[in-house]
């Protein structure tokens, strides 16, 4: 899919590339040849005013050359005489000896209807007045039109080779964000399918021993309890995909209001306490008091219980775990730090992986690796920050918000 998605951005930006650099160089022949041509036609106006040279039937000696010559365009004049004879005035820059050719020359101009116009048998633009006809050679046009022409086309070729090269590198720059995406979803598949499948291989199990006669009714509430416990599992596993899934569509429902922080802090940390107590730890809080925010409670609650829930499971318990509420200048942060093997710059920021854990050996069984990942959602929808950092011996857990202005 990303080869075809890479295929179809280059032929794109080479198509238009293409219709830019044709239309560029047709432009600036086109506009090149029409002032050329307005240029040659302003040079034959003025020659059509210039004063005869020569009143009589001779034709006229062919001048010397000067370093003025160069600078001109070649040009001959020519009128009819009463008798119909063609008349040459002018010409130094052609040979008139040919009078057959001369008026060969004529009567092509006088047979058409234009009054400036081109014979291009002759390589010559003419241009009709009352008493006379202008004749302009056109080869140095042709010629020098041909030159641009040729020179136009290669450096278009080397510039579409470029754009070729820079748009192999910009899909490529392009698809970056996609093709992480499209391997995390295949990552989180992966894993989700992984997470599911211990549950209901449990589950498949005690079922077929449930409808066993051979196991005695205390073997199977045994197995229905073991059923039971894992149907839950998968219920809080589905619930969070659920829950991640809204967030990601931007569906979750969310009721923003002005809040008391501190008591919102406070009172979520009163259920962790018997908890905390249970496993021989100690909760250690420094909540600063009059801290308001914006923002869902029921969610920035969620926060505070997975981050509290996490530091009971992987904390040692020969320290305590602190938590502290501070706020600064016109933000306020929440931080919740345990001792443990701190952990490395890129684990902490894998950490906020959908189903990532740092410590594989110390799961319980009833972790999915999503809370932090959910915090993180849940954080960044209150345009709020969350990270976690390594310490010496603890790891602590940071998370941000913009303090609620005061009217």
């Amino acid at each position: 899919m990303l080869k075809k998605m890479r295929f179809r951005l280059v032929v794109t930006i080479m198509t238009i590339v293409t219709v830019i650099l044709a239309a560029a160089i047709g432009s600036i022949m086109h506009f090149t040849s029409i002032s050329i041509a307005q240029e040659s036609i302003q040079m034959m106006r003025r020659e059509s005013f210039r004063e005869p040279l020569m009143p009589n039937h001779h034709m006229p000696p062919v001048p010397p050359k000067n370093e003025n010559d160069n600078l001109r365009i070649p040009s001959i004049r020519m009128r009819k005489d009463p008798n119909g004879e063609i008349q040459v005035d002018g010409g130094g820059f052609f040979d008139v000896s040919d009078k057959e050719l001369i008026s060969k020359i004529a009567d092509s101009a006088y047979a058409s209807d234009e009054t400036v116009g081109v014979i291009p048998e002759y390589n010559l633009r003419f241009l009709k007045t009352e008493d006379s006809l202008i004749l302009t050679d056109i080869s140095g046009e042709k010629m020098m039109l041909r030159g641009l022409v040729k020179n136009a086309l290669v450096i278009g070729f080397i510039g579409w080779l470029l754009f070729f090269v820079i748009s192999i590198f910009l899909a490529r720059w392009l698809t970056k964000p996609t093709e992480q995406a499209w391997n995390e979803q295949k990552q989180f598949i992966a894993d989700a399918s992984h997470e599911l499948k211990t549950p209901l291989t449990v589950i498949m199990t005690n079922a077929e021993m449930l409808a066993d006669s051979e196991y005695s009714d205390c073997e199977k509430a045994e197995f229905s309890n073991h059923i039971l416990s894992m149907a839950k599992r998968m219920r809080g596993l589905v619930e969070s995909l659920l829950q991640l899934s809204g967030m990601d569509n931007g569906t979750a429902r969310t009721q923003y209001e002005e809040m008391d922080f501190s008591k919102l802090v406070s009172d979520s940390i009163l259920p962790f306490e018997p908890l905390f107590f249970e496993k021989g730890m100690m909760l250690q809080s420094d909540i600063a008091g009059e801290i308001h925010i914006f923002g869902d409670k029921n969610r920035i609650r969620q926060v505070i219980d997975i981050l509290l829930d996490n530091a009971l499971k992987y904390s040692d318990a020969d320290a305590p775990v602190q938590l502290k509420l501070s706020a600064s200048g016109t933000e306020c942060t929440l931080t919740v730090s345990g001792k443990g093997t701190p952990m490395s710059e890129p684990e902490c920021k894998a950490i906020f992986r959908r189903f990532y854990r740092a410590d594989q050996s110390r799961n319980d069984g009833n972790s999915y690796g999503l809370g932090l990942s959910i915090a993180e959602g849940i954080v960044k929808a209150h345009n709020g920050k969350i990270w976690a950092t390594g310490e010496t011996d603890s790891n602590v857990f940071h998370v941000q918000f913009d303090l609620k202005k005061q009217k």
